[in-house]
């Protein structure tokens, strides 16, 4: 890890209601749309909070990491965990590109200049808002590929979203949800539920790699704060989930989308 990717600031002053608050605002953000809100809360994270690139994209991780935890038993609550078991070949050709994805995308996160690492982030937030145009705006069907192609296209799928999951510290369902429907055909309520269980070991891997180079030194020294806003946005998915339906996808999409482009070109510009 560079100098310039030093854990600063080591510990947020900011005060506990305004992160609450900030997490569930970003809750509610990914609740209205069946996800997370990750995407949303690293650019705050560095704009708002004041943490560097590394350290942002490593507090992120852990708060996806709860959320994703907390998310996983109310999910399948709601979709049988018999019918998401018999989708496990899914879930393990997925898993066998995305753990090695992980791995690989937290090793190049420590290891790149800040300034490099920023504007990574901000491409793959530009990704991010394609993959949300694409998936709340349009029909997506299936490419129904025969079995000896559709195993190696998993498998890269997998690799390629777990790098993503990885250097941005989020859980990757915005990536693995299409890509579940398009390449194994599954309704999108089951590719939600597929999407956790391919998450959850794939976010807990990027982790085992961070923690190889002591970059776990901000979370330790923002435990609290983790803690305070990972709160906040369990609360505020919850209130979004609630809230679904309100606005219709053609004005809240396109919003989001925005918020996530206009994200990327402030962190492009981060010095």
């Amino acid at each position: 890890m560079t100098i310039d990717q030093a854990l600063v600031p080591l510990r947020s002053t900011r005060p506990a209601p305004m992160v609450f608050a900030t997490g569930a605002a970003i809750g509610v953000l990914g609740g209205m749309i069946g996800l997370g809100g990750a995407e949303f809360r690293l650019p705050l994270l560095i704009s708002l909070f004041g943490f560097a690139a590394l350290s942002a994209v490593i507090l992120n991780k852990a708060m996806s990491l709860v959320v994703v935890l907390v998310a996983l038993p109310a999910r399948l609550a709601a979709v049988p965990a018999a019918e998401v078991a018999a989708r496990w070949p899914v879930a393990v050709n997925l898993l066998a590109g995305s753990l090695l994805g992980a791995w690989a995308g937290a090793a190049w996160a420590v290891r790149m200049r800040s300034a490099t690492l920023y504007k990574v982030l901000a491409a793959l937030m530009v990704l991010m808002a394609a993959a949300l145009v694409v998936t709340h705006t349009t029909t997506m069907g299936t490419l129904a590929l025969p079995l000896w192609a559709q195993v190696p296209a998993g498998v890269v799928a997998g690799f390629g979203i777990g790098v993503v999951a990885a250097i941005m510290g989020v859980a990757g369902g915005e990536l693995l949800i299409p890509t579940i429907v398009l390449l194994f055909g599954e309704d999108i309520k089951t590719a939600g539920s597929l999407s956790l269980l391919v998450s959850l070991p794939t976010m807990l891997v990027a982790f085992a790699r961070y923690s190889r180079d002591g970059s776990f030194a901000v979370l330790g020294a923002n435990l609290r704060f983790t803690m305070i806003m990972a709160s906040g946005s369990i609360v505020g998915a919850v209130l979004g989930g609630l809230l679904l339906g309100v606005f219709p996808d053609l004005v809240l999409i396109p919003a989001l989308a925005a918020i996530l482009l206009v994200s990327a070109v402030k962190l492009a510009r981060h010095e």
